[in-house]
């Protein structure tokens, strides 16, 4: 399918790595130019090299959005070469080992300025340029604890929740602007770190020697769903290239699940 992107300029905050990493290069296969965005420049730089070795076209914004400043920064950045038509927030933090007795309000508070509050700062700095010109794409990348939440990381899981409640409000604000906002929650995402800590946990519970005999049982386990799996990062970037499309033009205010049909925590 052609996602019609040749043209459009995408940031993608947090794609030094990871799915926002994933999420870049594939906008900048279907045609985008993307703007790759981290603290360590040596690692986004490697990332825009690479895109740029396959034909792509990619730039960069380096710098923090827990502040206003470095929000500025990023965002004077980011329009340097051009005005920003999709903004992908994907920046966000998680701890798995906490819970409601080791959490303080000072990491609700830290967490919910990353997760939430950062996003907010670069949809004030480039969403009215969008609103102008008629056309654009925001997408809040949350997680299906929002949703399907459990007693470990409320304050993660309650981020997620205000991340989908953001963008659900955003459409309203942005109705007939032709500028639509959605967010994108997947479940267990399979990253480098995820699986080598998920063949280390499925040793230690005698789930199976292998990746191959690991995977279905460590899903039972943490993460059960009806396809029997763990998401792979392509899977979740094509959503968000899906819904950063022209091709999407009539989704908004919509809150995608890709978790394989995440039945249970």
């Amino acid at each position: 399918m052609d996602f019609q992107l040749t043209g459009k300029r995408a940031l993608v905050t947090g794609s030094s790595s990871g799915l926002g990493e994933a999420t870049a290069k594939l906008l900048a296969a279907e045609g985008a130019e993307v703007v790759i965005h981290g603290r360590d420049e040596a690692r986004a730089a490697a990332v825009a090299k690479t895109i740029r070795e396959a034909g792509g076209a990619a730039t960069l914004a380096i710098g923090g959005l827990d502040t206003d400043a470095g929000a500025d920064g990023v965002a004077t950045a980011a329009l340097s070469d051009g005005p920003v038509d999709i903004l992908v927030n994907n920046v966000g933090v998680f701890d798995m080992s906490m819970d409601w007795t080791t959490t303080t309000p000072d990491h609700w508070a830290d967490i919910y300025n990353v997760n939430v509050i950062s996003s907010v700062r670069l949809i004030q700095r480039l969403v009215p340029t969008m609103r102008e010109r008629r056309w654009g794409r925001v997408i809040q990348i949350g997680s299906v604890t929002g949703h399907l939440s459990s007693a470990r990381q409320p304050h993660y899981n309650a981020t997620n929740a205000a991340r989908d409640n953001l963008a659900q409000s955003l459409a309203r604000e942005l109705r007939e602007s032709g500028v639509t906002s959605n967010s994108v929650a997947p479940g267990g995402l399979l990253t480098d770190v995820n699986k080598e800590m998920l063949i280390g946990f499925g040793k230690a519970n005698n789930m199976g020697e292998t990746w191959e005999e690991i995977e279905p049982n460590v899903t039972r386990a943490l993460a059960p769903n009806d396809v029997g799996r763990i998401a792979r990062l392509d899977e979740v970037a094509a959503a968000v290239a899906y819904l950063a499309s022209p091709v999407a033009g009539y989704i908004t205010g919509v809150t995608l699940h890709i978790d394989g049909g995440w039945y249970a925590q």
